[in-house]
């Protein structure tokens, strides 16, 4: 079994037992995190997708961490200006484990 979940407008391929790492989410670590922005869900031959979410599907996570992404390097440059300008930012993130994907039948 596998379902396609939403999470800070980015969409994941989950199974139980997965990690997954998504934009902060508030809470302590190993914590449950109940995600609800269901896309799809497949159960063997059976497939149920959402116009655009499932309607009462949930998928139970917990929280394991909360950690930064790598350096991202944002550069401006306009040529023969004498104009450039370096940024640099790290983006917060939550590593999710996969407990359970409740799936209505």
């Amino acid at each position: 079994m596998f379902a396609i979940i939403e999470s800070g407008s980015k969409q994941f391929i989950i199974q139980e037992g997965d990690s997954i790492r998504v934009e902060k989410i508030e809470g302590e670590p190993s914590s449950t995190v109940i995600l609800d922005k269901v896309l799809l869900v497949a159960d063997g031959e059976k497939i149920s997708v959402g116009t655009p979410y499932l309607k009462g599907m949930t998928v139970t996570t917990k929280k394991v961490r909360d950690g930064k992404n790598k350096k991202l390097v944002i550069y401006k440059y306009k040529r023969r200006k004498d104009f450039d300008k370096k940024k640099g930012h790290r983006q917060k993130n939550s590593t999710l484990k996969i407990e359970k994907i409740n799936f209505l039948r």
